[in-house]
């Protein structure tokens, strides 16, 4: 067991960028894909802080886009370690948009990113444990515990899967599909 433990808010981060016309989709908005650039690059910069090595993504757990970020605002990353194991922690990133004329914020997103803390010969490496001093801290603490057992779950579950025929699958009639093999 690890014998170093570091509060919550020694990991905190937190990063605003405005946003330019070169990051929009083809319908004007906030490309998806660079917001989940700047999530990784946040997550990491947490994630190495805390650690205190160089961390590299295990997977990202969950991004639910919210609400779009348009051109002209100013976005808000804050980031925070929510949960460790051994050599993974759990980031938890919110972000936000202003408007800068207004000075209107929306919540548009929310994240969750696993990170793992690697050593200089690139093997896993030990984090801190973690001090909650706080109610918000320790129910992100218990939430991560619910995403670790659903994803435990959904693993044991795929592992165990088994399906009949695709005839037995499409009989059902509530699949919008259509199987033409050949």
């Amino acid at each position: 067991m690890n014998a170093t433990f570091k509060k919550v808010s020694s990991s905190y981060i937190s990063i605003s960028q405005l946003m330019l016309p070169s990051h929009t989709n083809f319908s004007g908005k906030i490309h998806g894909g660079f917001i989940l650039s700047l999530l990784d690059q946040i997550a990491f910069a947490c994630a190495s802080k805390f650690s205190g090595n160089y961390c590299v993504t295990a997977s990202v757990d969950t991004v639910n886009f919210l609400s779009p970020i348009e051109v002209g605002e100013l976005v808000t990353m804050k980031a925070s370690v929510n949960y460790v194991g051994k050599s993974s922690m759990i980031i938890g990133i919110r972000v936000e948009a202003e408007n800068i004329q207004t000075g209107v914020v929306k919540h548009c997103n929310s994240s969750y990113f696993t990170m793992v803390s690697k050593d200089k010969d690139g093997k896993n490496a030990a984090v801190p444990g973690l001090i909650l001093t706080n109610l918000k801290e320790v129910g992100r603490f218990q939430n991560c515990l619910k995403q670790i057992a659903l994803k435990k779950e959904r693993e044991y579950q795929r592992s165990i899967a088994t399906f009949g025929s695709i005839e037995s699958i499409l009989s059902l009639n509530q699949y919008n599909v259509k199987v033409e093999l050949s």
